[in-house]
């Protein structure tokens, strides 16, 4: 199954731009590991087998790209920061969208604290939206090392909240 670029650029750019974003936590940053992943994806679009999601796939390079990147600057660290890559829903009160910026904050910093593999289960299973099998394609674990990381995750988080975190469940 040949990667089809441009078909794919436009169906999961933004998906995995976000995605990025959201590890890297810098615009300019992301959007240049997005082109490396894309880059990444034509160079091995041949390796495709068909066995996933192309946006698991995708995910999976952006991931290892990530990665990469941060072991070349000697940082394997999650960076917090408020979700500046969504939009801003604009019917908010000043006071509701500060009160919710401030919660978005709160989740952010105690997601910083948690360990690395519980965050990713995290990231990719609550936030991203996957799946249980694709994030075990994703991170390379077994479909209950997945499970276990996503519980033990949430409930470190829940504490880190003061047992606020139930929107997440």
């Amino acid at each position: 199954m040949a990667f089809q670029f441009e078909r794919n650029f436009i169906l999961h750019n933004k998906a995995i731009f976000h995605y990025i974003y959201f590890l890297v936590g810098n615009k300019e940053t992301a959007e240049d590991l997005t082109q490396e992943t894309f880059l990444k994806a034509i160079q091995g679009g041949k390796s495709f087998r068909g066995d996933a999601e192309m946006k698991t796939w995708l995910t999976k390079i952006a991931r290892n790209t990530v990665y990469d990147h941060f072991r070349r600057r000697k940082v394997i660290r999650f960076i917090p920061f408020l979700k500046s890559h969504e939009e801003i829903d604009h019917t908010y009160e000043p006071e509701s969208w500060l009160l919710h910026k401030a919660e978005d904050y709160r989740l952010y910093a105690a997601l910083g604290q948690l360990k690395f593999e519980f965050r990713d289960a995290i990231v990719l299973r609550k936030i991203e939206g996957y799946s249980i099998k694709e994030t075990a394609k994703i991170l390379e674990y077994s479909e209950a090392k997945v499970k276990n990381c996503t519980e033990r995750g949430m409930k470190a988080l829940r504490e880190l909240l003061g047992g606020e975190s139930d929107e997440f469940r």
